[in-house]
């Protein structure tokens, strides 16, 4: 079987890559999320819908998953409009608890459970400020209910993270709508590798959660990281990886260890394990982070799963980088 094939969507070719759904193939490849969790909108063009999906690059050799009107079929497969749709849920912010210095939980209940799978977005406004999609998670500590969700932010990014506490309050609005886009986390064979740096880790923190709850057996290899191991505010989480049974995990920091005995020197690229085409690989974090990850996984064959956040640095200039051919996204 050829590794691509052509499909029309709206009249317009498209080219499906092994691995790949349709929909994977028509949104933009070059999908980006802000560093304090905020995913961007990207224009699925043709069907006039707006969808929040992190970029899910497949490398393996698994067969091609094709829609309607491809030559070869392995299954039914749901249409992106079914994929795309969404629901409305009206909120109120009930905690924003620090996390670090500068990053804090913020924790916003919901009317009625939104059911979101681990890695998906949804779009949050809350009262008096613009609409962003955020990748909800856990709480720290693992103890979340039905009808809350949660997001791991940063303080000192964009409009949001420094009003909270301040302007926004316990008790402001919030209205949510979602969930947006696929579900990066598929159980599967193979070992599970989850990588993530900043607050990359909240995505990585519900994969890994929904995980050790679906696959037991599976073999897990974490490493989280961060430039300044102040930051390194997801042990708990660790702590509780660490008692379910897993123990191959890495802390990193290029900076400001203090003698913590538990942290390696240096980003997390430098502590991954050594990659198999077998793997599945999921990494959040800065794009220089996740792009050295993708370009492992190509070099073996492993699939990559990657939520690329941007660097604040770049957010006050436009949303598109030279070059890219997807948006950037920034608040």
């Amino acid at each position: 079987m050829s590794p691509r094939c052509s499909l029309v969507v709206n009249g317009k070719p498209v080219r499906v890559a092994t691995g790949d759904t349709p929909l994977d193939a028509a949104l933009p490849r070059n999908v980006a999320a802000g560093r304090d969790g905020v995913i961007q909108d990207a224009q699925l063009q043709g069907a006039q819908i707006q969808d929040s999906l992190p970029r899910l690059r497949n490398t393996s050799r698994a067969r091609p998953r094709l829609g309607d009107g491809a030559a070869t079929r392995p299954g039914p497969a749901p249409s992106p409009l079914a994929v795309l749709r969404t629901v409305k849920r009206a909120g109120t912010l009930l905690s924003v608890a620090p996390l670090s210095g500068a990053v804090i939980e913020v924790v916003v209940t919901v009317s009625r459970n939104l059911d979101v799978a681990p890695g998906q977005a949804v779009e949050v406004a809350f009262a008096g400020m613009p609409a962003r999609p955020y990748c909800p998670t856990q709480r720290i500590d693992g103890n979340t209910e039905l009808n809350e969700l949660v997001f791991h932010l940063r303080r000192d990014v964009g409009t949001l993270g420094p009003a909270l506490g301040e302007a926004v309050r316990p008790g402001h609005v919030v209205r949510i709508k979602g969930p947006a886009g696929g579900t990066p986390y598929r159980p599967g064979p193979g070992r599970l590798i989850l990588v993530s740096a900043e607050t990359g880790f909240a995505p990585i923190w519900a994969i890994a959660r929904a995980a050790r709850h679906r696959e037991t057996a599976r073999e897990m290899v974490v490493v989280a990281g961060a430039a300044d191991a102040d930051d390194l505010y997801m042990r708990p989480g660790l702590d509780w990886l660490r008692a379910t049974g897993v123990p191959q995990i890495t802390l990193a920091a290029s900076r400001d260890r203090r003698g913590q005995a538990d942290v390696r020197h240096g980003p997390v690229t430098a502590h991954l394990p050594t990659l198999r085409g077998s793997d599945t690989v999921h990494v959040a974090g800065p794009p220089d982070i996740v792009r050295a990850v993708e370009r492992l996984c190509d070099s073996v064959g492993a699939t990559c799963a990657a939520l690329p956040f941007l660097p604040s640095r770049s957010r006050a200039r436009s949303l598109v980088t030279p070059g890219d051919t997807g948006a950037q996204f920034g608040l």
